[in-house]
């Protein structure tokens, strides 16, 4: 298992926080998804490391962008 952590920018709420869990959750290989908003911290938990370019399109789908 890998474990990473993404800055998200302009994450307000938990709609902000559901809709970039949503997305990223979609990236294959991706079991778990932990967001804090008041951070901006996403925490991905997968069975092998995720590329940033991957989190990136899911986070800019979901209407974000990273740190």
């Amino acid at each position: 298992m890998s474990t990473q952590n993404f800055t998200v920018v302009g994450m307000t709420c938990g709609h902000c926080a559901a809709s970039v869990s949503e997305e990223v959750t979609e990236i294959a290989g991706v079991s778990d998804v932990d967001v804090d908003v008041a951070s901006g911290t996403v925490t991905v938990t997968a069975s092998e490391p995720i590329s940033d370019d991957a989190v990136r399109a899911a986070v800019e789908e979901a209407g974000y962008s990273l740190a």
